[in-house]
């Protein structure tokens, strides 16, 4: 069987229940090197086969899982969670081509560590209630439609991947989509990792203070990250709701 399993953000303790037990009874993992913490690997046997991906290609990622016999336990490992931004589908759809069975087992994406590490909630009440999860335009084109500028006119919390390296010019794109110089927003630097950066600072000011960063980071945008929020209504004791009356 196949999984494919996300890793995590970093930390080898940030991976799933049932990803470390499938780790643990792999005959085979191919990580994506480049973003994958290898210290995970230390779940596998002694018996397991290691296999970095960073170097292959996807017919080659595919041959080596399709080439060990079906009743053998086989990992893809990917970072985060393979939904966001992992490449995942193009290789289901080959896999499903070949007659392939394989399971997706969520993970942790630097999308929640990122707020977790900056002890941020994306969704204050009267900031914003809505994330935007995107990135700049680079080898990858985005579809029309969904371009920093355009995204950035709803004012929303805003979690941008892939991005770090085209700082300069994302945080302009930004600021004429109608963002104001001032708003807050920081990068998160490989964060869970024993090697995590956080650097904040606003739209004007965060290019030149993230000047160093050029990969592994998540750049984060929006009111949010600063200091004026509204209580929420789920535990403010003059609303009621199913499970609790209002006080008098």
């Amino acid at each position: 069987m196949i999984y494919f399993i996300g890793a995590g953000p970093g930390a080898v303790d940030l991976i799933t229940v049932r990803g470390m037990e499938l780790l643990k009874r792999a005959n085979l993992v191919i990580y994506a090197g480049s973003l994958v913490n290898p210290a995970l690997l230390s779940w596998c046997s002694k018996e397991c086969v290691t296999m970095n991906s960073a170097s292959m290609t996807l017919e080659q990622v595919v041959e080596k899982m399709t080439a060990c016999p079906k009743e053998q336990t086989v990992v893809r490992l990917h970072t985060g969670d393979p939904s966001i931004y992992g490449a995942v589908r193009e290789q289901m759809d080959e896999l499903d081509r070949l007659g392939y069975s394989y399971e997706v087992v969520p993970g942790v994406s630097s999308l929640n560590a990122a707020a977790a590490v900056l002890g941020a909630e994306y969704t204050l009440p009267g900031v914003s209630q809505t994330l935007i999860v995107s990135r700049m335009a680079g080898k990858t084109p985005v579809p029309d439609g969904e371009s920093i500028r355009s995204l950035a006119t709803h004012g929303a919390s805003m979690a941008l991947f892939l991005s770090v390296g085209m700082l300069e010019k994302l945080c302009a794109e930004l600021i004429l989509g109608g963002y104001a110089p001032e708003t807050p927003a920081a990068v998160v630097y490989k964060a869970t990792w024993p090697d995590e950066e956080i650097i904040k600072g606003t739209l004007q000011t965060l290019p030149q203070k993230a000047a160093h960063v050029c990969r592994t980071a998540l750049v984060l945008v929006g009111g949010f990250l600063g200091n004026e929020y509204e209580r929420s209504k789920l535990y403010d004791p003059a609303f009621s709701h199913m499970f609790r009356e209002a006080s008098k």
